[in-house]
């Protein structure tokens, strides 16, 4: 995965939102745990993965896979504001279940809150990608769909979003 040139299209997102509110990553440091807590959620939602009471099955999976990308944007924003870059590679896929992944993602976004180390960054971008993984996106996938999603979150924040 090309995470360095990933990083830098992140930082020059981030930066224009910054200016465009007025605002410094140390202000919107919180705000951005939760935008991503909340990015898993709909992501866990569009997989319906825990949704044992439902006959319905998952969205489909360009929606999901937008979902996902919308989590790296997050946290490469957040490896950002602490000078931490992604250094691992996507692994074999985890014999965890679904939902028990999306568990242990809540638990490394907290951990991270708690004491933001590179080494729970590392953790926690791995979990994250586990959970790709396990939704069988290919770094291909993964790259192009965030390449996709990295132009129109630049041109939203063009036409005032």
């Amino acid at each position: 995965m090309k995470w360095d040139s990933l990083y830098k299209l992140q930082k020059e997102l981030d930066d224009d939102i910054l200016m465009r509110n007025s605002l410094t990553r140390e202000e919107v440091f919180d705000d951005k745990l939760l935008a991503l807590i909340v990015e898993v959620g709909e992501l866990a939602n569009e997989t319906r993965c825990f949704k044992y009471w439902s006959q319905k099955g998952p969205s489909e999976q360009s929606v999901i896979l937008e979902e996902f990308v919308d989590g790296i944007h997050f946290l490469l924003s957040i490896g950002i504001d602490y000078g931490y870059n992604y250094n691992g590679q996507l692994r074999e896929n985890s014999e965890s279940s679904l939902t028990e992944l999306f568990h242990m993602l809540y638990g490394k976004i907290n951990r991270f809150k708690q004491n933001p180390t590179n080494m729970h960054y590392q953790k926690l971008m791995s979990t994250y990608l586990d959970v790709g993984l396990k939704l069988n996106f290919t770094e291909d996938d993964i790259l192009h769909a965030y390449l996709d999603k990295n132009k129109v979150n630049h041109e939203r924040q063009q036409s005032g979003y």
